[in-house]
């Protein structure tokens, strides 16, 4: 195997950055986003502890506002590889372009200053985003079921027919799923606090030495920089770093929204299986490279991957809380660099192609009706024995050839046959029903019970609220990330 070093097909590029991440999603977890927040850190720091009366001059405060966006990633490169510490590299190579600056940046703070309070504002922009797309597929799925609140369709228990729902209605247990997570990352984006400014191992000492032993000072710089930030608080108690609780509960809540759409993706597979739905299908799109006649769920595929990989991450974040011994030890950095970026840029993507399938969804109108047509005598056969005994037949008689009927009848269908149950109990003169009456008795609407009203109920309660004001834009960076 030969390595060529200037060769850019020749090393590993993640998926997430070539195929699935959305330009939006990979800017917010970019080396650019990261290091400029830093440097918005460095420089909150220094404003706060000038305006608290620190020996820091405005000429040095504007000297780092002008370099905020102007980073040498080469001479931070070069000093953390004889540093060996990301933040003192970058501390240093900012220094460098702020020299009347260097000697009051980063004072009093240690590394998670920097590192955590820029993990919790750029969570904060992917979790923001997030649910920008989240509740776009609230509105969409809302629509969707509105349209389709009407149309009866077989449901499904133990994957077995069952009684019959709605389309709409169907439709409507995959929103509140949605909806459920949608509650989650909001309630997460509102209550998100910062780390603030809590020095080594998160007692403020060296803050409080810094305005000799004045407390308030103390407060009032935290207070200076959430302020900055668009924070409202800080956490009150900490060591070195905010708890990786925190990093867990938000992994969690992306998780539930994989497990939300691998659920709506593995009913799409079946019902388009079933021919039932379909997801779209491009009109140059290959479905095999064997079968040029197939139409694969692709789409509904990757979500269920996608998906599966956000579910089993989860464990990443778990064991990294369990696992920080006091105050703090190293052992959660090199995973977290890992876990939580993918874990949103997985989420996102899912989110992203599902903004792809349920904008364009097809139902097939007349298989839904055949296959209902061809279970529903079944279904209905305590009805037609009820319509029976009124036309004064014997209950319990009825019964049994119904039974005996039906199960002649299901036995000739496993043989290929047709289901013929209702021209049988047309020709069987115990039952006394004509064609007629037994077909105004299979009417599909009138095994749907309150499907339609409650469509109506639930999106108008729960789902309008949310989704009635909004107007989203979202692009992607590659046709292949749907």
């Amino acid at each position: 195997m030969q390595y060529m070093e200037n060769d850019v097909n020749n090393s590993f590029k993640s998926p997430f950055c070539s195929r699935y991440g959305s330009k939006e999603m990979l800017y917010i977890f970019s080396p650019n986003m990261k290091f400029k927040t830093w440097r918005k850190l460095w420089l909150a720091l220094a404003k706060a502890e000038s305006e608290l009366g620190l020996p820091i001059s405005s000429s040095q405060i504007e000297e780092m506002k002008a370099n905020i966006d102007i980073i040498d990633y080469e001479t931070a490169k070069k000093m953390e590889k004889s540093v060996k510490h990301d933040v003192m590299a970058h501390l240093f190579s900012y220094g460098k372009q702020c020299p009347n600056a260097a000697k009051i940046i980063h004072l009093g703070a240690t590394s998670c200053y920097i590192t955590d309070n820029a993990s919790i504002i750029i969570m904060r922009q992917g979790l923001i985003l997030i649910e920008k797309k989240l509740t776009e597929i609230l509105k969409i799925l809302s629509r969707f079921a509105m349209k389709y609140k009407n149309l009866p369709c077989l449901s499904y228990t133990h994957l077995q027919p069952a009684q019959l729902t709605t389309v709409g209605k169907r439709a409507t247990l995959w929103l509140q799923d949605f909806y459920m997570d949608y509650l989650n990352i909001s309630g997460l984006i509102k209550n998100l606090k910062l780390l603030g400014s809590k020095g080594a191992t998160g007692t403020q000492a060296s803050f409080l030495e810094l305005f000799e032993n004045n407390e308030e000072k103390v407060d009032l710089l935290e207070q200076k920089i959430l302020k900055e930030f668009e924070f409202k608080e800080a956490v009150y108690v900490s060591g070195q770093t905010y708890t990786r609780k925190l990093d867990f509960n938000i992994c969690s809540t992306l998780c539930g929204i994989a497990q939300s759409a691998m659920k709506l993706s593995n009913d799409i597979r079946m019902l388009q299986n079933f021919k039932e739905l379909e997801e779209p299908f491009e009109e140059s799109q290959i479905g095999s490279s064997a079968m040029p006649y197939k139409r694969n769920p692709m789409k509904s595929e990757r979500v269920a991957a996608l998906s599966r990989y956000v579910i089993v991450n989860l464990l990443n974040p778990a064991f990294t809380a369990a696992c920080q011994y006091f105050e703090r030890t190293l052992d959660d950095s090199a995973n977290r660099r890992i876990v939580i970026p993918e874990t949103f840029l997985a989420v996102d993507a899912i989110l992203n192609i599902l903004l792809n399938i349920c904008s364009g969804v097809v139902v097939n109108e007349s298989v839904i009706k055949n296959r209902v047509l061809n279970e529903l005598p079944f279904m209905a056969t305590e009805n037609i024995m009820m319509a029976a005994v009124k036309k004064g037949g014997d209950r319990q008689k009825i019964h049994e050839k119904l039974r005996v009927i039906c199960m002649q009848v299901a036995k000739d269908i496993a043989s290929g046959g047709k289901n013929n149950l209702i021209q049988r109990l047309v020709e069987d003169g115990d039952f006394n029903l004509n064609e007629e009456e037994i077909h105004n008795i299979l009417k599909p609407e009138n095994f749907i019970g309150l499907s339609p009203k409650q469509v109506d109920r639930f999106l108008e309660k729960v789902i309008e609220p949310i989704t009635k004001n909004i107007n989203f834009n979202f692009s992607s960076n590659s046709e292949l990330s749907v």
